[in-house]
């Protein structure tokens, strides 16, 4: 059986501060990685590519069946 295209060991919620909306983009909040549940807050965009960097290299990929 071929794999998903979209696997959910590679599934990331993703939530961005609020902030008014006269204010600059704000690249603050919080990231969570679906099927550990890692989660890590983010205070810019590095950061936040950091954390999906960090769990995409150390996430396994399901078995094939």
């Amino acid at each position: 059986m071929p794999q998903p295209s979209l696997p959910a060991n590679r599934a990331f919620v993703v939530q961005f501060r609020a902030q008014p909306v006269e204010t600059p983009l704000s690249w603050e909040g919080r990231i969570e990685h679906v099927v550990s549940g890692e989660v890590a807050r983010f205070h810019s965009a590095e950061e936040l590519l950091a954390f999906l960097g960090h769990v995409l290299t150390t996430v396994q990929e399901p078995p094939e069946s």
